[in-house]
């Protein structure tokens, strides 16, 4: 993931800054409560896309 994109982008719903998730190649809000995937490097940050985060994962990112 560029660090300049990651700097830039922010989550549409919560309008926050995300999380990069490099294991899960997903971008997390943790406001929203939800992890955009990213396919083939370009980020999806369309919400029906998004994947509902529960609070015991939300937990265990930093």
């Amino acid at each position: 993931m560029d660090k300049r994109l990651l700097e830039i982008l922010v989550c549409p719903v919560a309008k926050e800054k995300l999380i990069y998730d490099k294991a899960k190649d997903e971008l997390i809000s943790k406001s929203a409560k939800l992890a955009y995937p990213i396919k083939e490097g370009i980020p999806i940050m369309l919400e029906s896309e998004a994947r509902k985060i529960s609070e015991e994962e939300l937990s265990s990112i930093k």
